[in-house]
């Protein structure tokens, strides 16, 4: 199992941490962040497969931000299985 900690860029989570196990996303966790969304999603990402997880999450919007929690978790997702 490898662990990733990533640094969100213009939403209010500090830090977006998770694990991957064959492909397999666990223990995802927000720092900050809107507290009861953050952890419903991460309540829903375990056990799910990383790549599916990306294809969901990304390119979702915040307040016209351009970005979310949700998009920077995948991001972070995405960067961390082009590493693998």
């Amino acid at each position: 199992m490898a662990s990733y900690t990533f640094t969100p860029r213009g939403v209010c989570a500090m830090k977006i941490s998770f694990d991957i196990e064959d492909g397999v996303l666990r223990n995802v966790s927000f720092l900050g962040g809107c507290d009861g969304n953050l952890k419903a999603i991460s309540k829903l990402l375990e056990g799910e497969d990383a790549q599916k997880a990306v294809n969901i999450l990304k390119g979702n919007d915040c307040r016209g931000r351009g970005t979310s929690c949700a998009d920077q978790l995948a991001i972070a997702v995405e960067q961390a299985l082009e590493e693998e």
